[in-house]
């Protein structure tokens, strides 16, 4: 039987074979491709030919291309429809493929020929490109434990391949969680729902083979939830539900996991000669050391701490005079805050939500990136690994930039959040390689027949997602190390946020927020309703999320606590955090932190691009308004284009002539007056 993950792809624009992969098609597929990259880099390594960019490190940037394309597609869909064979399998692969990659940092002989480029660097005659890329090979590889030799050498890969198996329980034990809750809601329970939640509900149970109404763990409907029901009890029990993935006991209870991959992140960090995880890990980020991040976050704690302190004044209030004595807990903060959001900007979701439809604001997104930098999308009639995704091409001025796919519904076989990957990404060595782009959502199911109805806070993350994939879609370098989204971990987050802002931009919600029974434009007197509203609970919303970061970073600057649970209570303790405003992410299903390194003493990022962001449309608004074109010329090339073809700081300085402050994020969020 042949294996359409190994055979070629001649499906159009080179996309997976879909309607023939089978779950056991992936493992004979990693075997072979991991056979095939372990052969190339022994090749390399191993030829009697002296070093040369051309043989040693464009080499390595294609010795692994098989092995690319059979990951791309597995942990695409093992992220977004999961299935138990596909579980079993990233287990399996976890400490494999970590091994492979210390296999190929760890060999000596491959060392060895990088570092004689880099000590010739200067007559080799590379381009600027190439001599970034040989700049980035050589500190890939000492950061990876290259210069380690004997048992310091042996412990790093048996650490590396612990932490690769540990981030996947980690991640799929908060998937098993959230699979599992469900609360059935009937009668008087969803007495005070908006029509929309209601339907949302009934679709979950449809889902679920049940009939009724259920409420389960995804966010599209646990928030609103929270937002509307004006039943206390079941508040509760919903946000302690949410509250208590991955710390339940039992075998998906990751309180044990965070513990061993803290304990094992200092290790590796000591191994390598720096102080703690956060020394190791800021190194190559734009903030370079604890204390630029740790400035960064407690310069806008204070503002946000005293807005949210006012704020629960007010909730307060608001809890007394429905009779309740007792303190504002987590599971009142969002109905009141949504009470008094109505009350105070005449606005509620329900009567938002029918303007901003899912197909309208995917029709929006394209609308700004075809305004902005010429894009065009043309619907793709292809098979796709799910029912839910869909596809176009995208191009310009008739060339083929991309293939985007979207999948925006929930569904318990995706795990929770929002995320943008890239299938495949671009480069030109080799011939060119255009990107296969995937946004992938969890916005709430509606009805069979009914359109998928948006809150402001889904619209956003819709076009965040979109400029992180705009990132990969743009892409113009020759080597896929520096593609795309592979550039410093708060750079990545500026494409994004800053994308953010087009769904603000009035021109673009008259052209698409339609009703989506009667198609009229969202009347203007709501669209700045709406907007001005876009910060009313801003105080909430910076406090959870700094609470989130500055944790992390507690995490990884010093040594592993024993207890991981019992410093975040102290650092939460530290910095006064309300009461009633709990992290965003609670230590046993912070994946952004445990399921993976990526965002490991990184979740400060958000807020450095932020700063960013803000200023980076501001350059739109001193010029000629937010489609002017010169402005998105500077920010396609320097920024969107240039993958990490330089530092980040030089890549934005290309683009803005300086660097920002704090004070723009502070305006962005209506924090600037706050005590």
């Amino acid at each position: 039987m042949t294996n359409p993950l190994l055979e070629p792809w001649t499906a159009a624009f080179g996309l997976p074979p879909f309607a023939g992969i089978r779950d056991d098609h992936f493992a004979p597929a990693f075997e072979a491709a991991l056979a095939a990259a372990r052969a190339e880099v022994d090749r390399i390594a191993g030829q009697a030919e002296p070093p040369t960019f051309a043989n040693t490190i464009a080499a390595l940037e294609l010795a692994e291309a098989g092995l690319d394309r059979v990951s791309g597609v597995f942990f695409a869909l093992a992220s977004a429809d999961a299935t138990e064979a596909r579980e079993a399998l990233m287990r399996a692969l976890a400490p494999r493929l970590a091994a492979f990659s210390a296999e190929v940092t760890m060999n000596r002989a491959l060392w060895a020929r990088i570092r004689d480029l880099w000590e010739r660097r200067e007559g080799l005659g590379l381009t600027a490109e190439e001599a970034r890329v040989l700049e980035l090979y050589r500190r890939m590889f000492l950061r990876a434990g290259a210069g380690l030799e004997g048992a310091a050498a042996e412990r790093l890969k048996a650490v590396q391949e612990r932490l690769a198996v540990l981030g996947t329980r980690f991640a799929q034990n908060l998937l098993a969680d959230e699979r599992a809750w469900a609360m059935p809601l009937a009668g008087a329970d969803l007495e005070g729902l908006p029509a929309f939640l209601v339907a949302g509900l009934g679709a979950a149970a449809a889902e679920r083979g049940q009939t009724g109404h259920v409420l389960t763990l995804a966010r599209s409907l646990i928030v609103p939830f929270l937002q509307f029901s004006p039943r206390r009890d079941l508040r509760e029990a919903a946000f302690r539900a949410w509250a208590a993935r991955g710390a339940n006991g039992g075998e998906t209870d990751n309180r044990a996991i965070a513990a061993e991959i803290l304990k094992l992140r200092e290790e590796r960090a000591r191994l390598l000669g720096y102080p703690s995880f956060a020394a190791w890990k800021l190194e190559t980020e734009m903030a370079r050391t604890p204390e630029a991040v740790r400035a960064l976050l407690m310069a806008v704690w204070g503002p946000a701490k005293a807005r949210a302190e006012a704020d629960a004044a007010v909730l307060t209030a608001m809890l007394r005079q429905d009779g309740i004595n007792g303190p504002l807990e987590p599971w009142d903060w969002r109905y009141y805050a949504e009470r008094r959001r109505r009350a105070d900007f005449a606005i509620d979701e329900a009567e938002v939500k029918p303007y901003l439809q899912l197909d309208a604001m995917i029709g929006a997104a394209f609308d700004c990136a075809g305004r902005l930098f010429g894009l065009e999308f043309r619907p793709l009639d292809v098979a796709l690994y799910h029912p839910d995704a869909r596809a176009w091409e995208v191009t310009r001025n008739g060339r083929h930039m991309a293939v985007f796919i979207g999948d925006w519904l929930a569904r318990p076989s995706k795990r929770s959040g929002a995320w943008c990957t890239a299938m495949r990404g671009q480069r030109k060595l080799g011939g060119e390689v255009r990107p296969i782009v995937l946004n992938v959502c969890n916005f709430a199911r509606p009805p069979a027949g009914e359109p998928c109805l948006l809150s402001y806070d889904d619209a956003r993350t819709l076009f965040h997602e979109f400029g992180h994939a705009l990132h990969q879609m743009l892409s113009d370098v020759t080597f896929g190390l520096i593609s795309g989204t592979n550039v410093a971990r708060d750079f990545v987050e500026l494409p994004s946020q800053l994308f953010e802002h087009w769904l603000e931009v009035p021109e673009v919600l008259e052209r698409h927020a339609r009703h989506a029974a009667t198609g009229e434009a969202m009347p203007g007197d709501l669209r700045e309703r709406m907007l001005a509203a876009r910060n009313a609970d801003t105080g909430h919303a910076t406090v959870e999320y700094l609470a989130s970061a500055l944790v992390d970073l507690a995490f990884h600057e010093g040594a592993a606590p024993e207890d991981p649970m019992a410093l975040e209570a102290e650092v939460l303790a530290a910095i006064g955090a309300p009461g009633a405003i709990p992290m965003r992410h609670a230590t046993p299903h912070f994946a952004h932190v445990f399921a993976g390194d990526g965002y490991a003493a990184g979740y400060y990022s958000y807020m450095w691009s932020e700063v960013m962001d803000a200023d980076a449309f501001a350059a739109f608004e001193e010029a000629g308004g937010p489609f002017d074109p010169e402005v998105a010329a500077r920010l396609e090339r320097h920024i969107l284009s240039a993958g990490a073809s330089q530092e980040a700081e030089a890549l934005y300085l290309a683009f803005r002539g300086r660097m920002p402050g704090v004070e723009a994020l502070l305006r962005a969020r209506g924090l600037a007056d706050a005590a």
